[in-house]
């Protein structure tokens, strides 16, 4: 009962198992590439909508596509980086980063909006962005849930 209790204290000494940590994040940033490569197929090829370059350049489009994909991976690395930073130096780290996480989002998600694109190329984009924030998000913190236990005192 006094490790749930020490648990639910903010100021509880957290281990961070590192390798665990950043392995995660790696295979998070593989699944953020490949979600924008999908999504970016199923808005041009099923739906025959824009994203990221006109539909001249078929569905699978051009060099942004490749970017749009590194661009992804980057972003879930930097969540990586940054639940990293705040689960060794916050109390309530996963506040932070979901706080950090949503707010990302959002901007990611409203983004488009404020381009010269077509009303059907800014949606399609933006519940791009609003999927890739989600998925970013919860595999992260579920990585950092994993490669994070109470430190033991002595």
């Amino acid at each position: 009962m006094a490790e749930y209790q020490r648990a639910q204290t903010p100021s509880a000494p957290r281990a961070v198992d590192a390798g665990r940590l950043w392995a995660g994040g790696a295979a998070t940033a593989l699944v953020a590439a490949l979600i924008a490569v999908a999504g970016i197929l199923i808005a041009r090829g099923l739906f025959d909508v824009p994203i990221l370059a006109p539909k001249g350049s078929g569905a699978w489009g051009d060099a942004s596509t490749a970017w749009y994909a590194f661009g992804a991976a980057t972003a879930a690395l930097a969540a990586t980086g940054l639940v990293h930073v705040l689960l060794i130096s916050t109390p309530r780290p996963m506040r932070f980063f979901s706080w950090a996480i949503a707010l990302a989002t959002i901007i990611a998600v409203l983004a488009p909006f404020a381009s010269g694109e077509t009303v059907a190329a800014k949606l399609a984009t933006a519940c791009l962005n609003l999927v890739l924030g989600a998925a970013i998000g919860s595999l992260t913190a579920g990585s950092a849930k994993s490669a994070t236990r109470l430190a033991r005192s002595r």
